[in-house]
C-alpha cells in the first residue's frame, strides 16, 4: 500500500512510522559519520539506503537533510552528496573559537543558572561519567556535547548556544580521531574537571568557572594538537 496514517497522523511506510524511521536513519548515519565507519568523503546514495533500511526515500531524505545542518554530509555542486571532509587546515580557528565558547557560556551558566539547570547538568554529567567507566568513546562525544550544552542552555543567552551547537557538532570527528590515540584507556580527567566546572557554576562563582572552562578547553585542543602532529609524522615517514 502507499503511505497510509495511523491514528494519530503519523505517516507510515513500509510498516515503519515515518517519524521513528527518519530518526533511526538519523541515528545509526550519524553514529557511523562520527565513528568514522563511514569515512570522509564517501559518497551518500539515498537508493542505496532506502534499500538497506526498507524505507522510502522520503524518509531517508529527511535524515540527510538534519545530517547535512549538522554539517556531517555535504551536497556537492554536481548534486552528490558525499560525507564531509574534516577541515584540518582551519583546524586553529575552529580551536579559538571553540575555547571561546566554552569560557563563554560557562561564565554565563555560573551568572544565571537555576536550580532546575544543576539537575539537568549533573544528568548529563553522570551519563557522560558512566560512559567513561565503559570505556565507550562514542558515548563520551555525544555526552561530553550535551553536558556542555546545557551548560550553554543555563546561560540564556540563545546566539551562543546555537554556536557552541555548531562547534561542538563539527568537533565530534575530531574527538573521535583524538579518542582513537588512546585505544582502550580514555581520558578520565575530564569527568573530574566537569564536576569542578558544576561546583563552580552552582557556586554562581564566575571568575572560577571561567578558569576551569578555559583549562579545560586548552588542555585538550594541546592533545588533539598533539594527536594530530604526531599523526602527520608518521604517515609522512610511511610514505618515504
Amino acid at each position: 500500500m502507499a503511505e497510509k496514517r495511523d491514528r494519530e497522523g503519523t505517516e507510515k511506510t513500509n510498516g515503519h512510522r515515518r517519524g521513528s524511521g527518519v530518526g533511526h536513519v538519523y541515528e545509526i548515519l550519524r553514529n557511523e559519520i562520527v565513528e568514522l565507519k563511514l569515512e570522509p568523503g564517501s559518497p551518500i546514495d539515498e537508493l542505496q539506503l532506502s534499500k538497506r533500511f526498507s524505507l522510502s526515500r522520503t524518509p531517508i531524505r529527511e535524515a540527510l537533510v538534519r545530517l547535512a545542518a549538522e554539517g556531517l554530509i555535504t551536497t556537492l555542486p554536481n548534486r552528490a552528496t558525499i560525507v564531509s571532509n574534516i577541515d584540518f587546515l582551519n583546524l586553529p580557528q575552529f580551536f579559538d573559537a571553540l575555547t571561546l565558547m566554552y569560557r563563554v557560556t560557562t561564565r554565563l551558566a555560573a551568572s544565571n543558572r537555576r536550580t532546575e539547570d544543576i539537575e539537568r547538568i549533573g544528568a548529563f554529567q553522570a551519563a557522560f561519567a558512566q560512559a567513561a567507566e565503559r570505556k565507550d568513546a562514542l558515548a563520551m562525544i555525544s555526552t561530553n556535547r550535551d553536558f556542555h550544552l546545557e551548560i550553554a542552555k543555563a546561560g540564556r543567552n540563545r546566539y551562543y548556544t546555537e554556536l557552541f551547537t555548531q562547534l561542538l557538532d563539527e568537533g565530534r570527528r575530531i574527538l573521535r580521531l583524538y579518542y582513537s590515540s588512546f585505544g582502550d584507556v580514555l581520558p578520565r580527567q575530564y569527568v573530574t574537571e566537569h564536576e569542578d566546572m558544576i561546583a563552580a557554576i552552582v557556586a554562581h562563582d564566575i571568575e572560577t568557572a571561567d578558569r576551569l572552562a578555559r583549562d579545560h578547553a586548552e588542555q585538550i585542543v594541546r592533545q588533539i594538537q598533539a594527536s594530530i602532529t604526531a599523526d602527520a609524522r608518521t604517515n609522512a615517514h610511511i610514505s618515504i
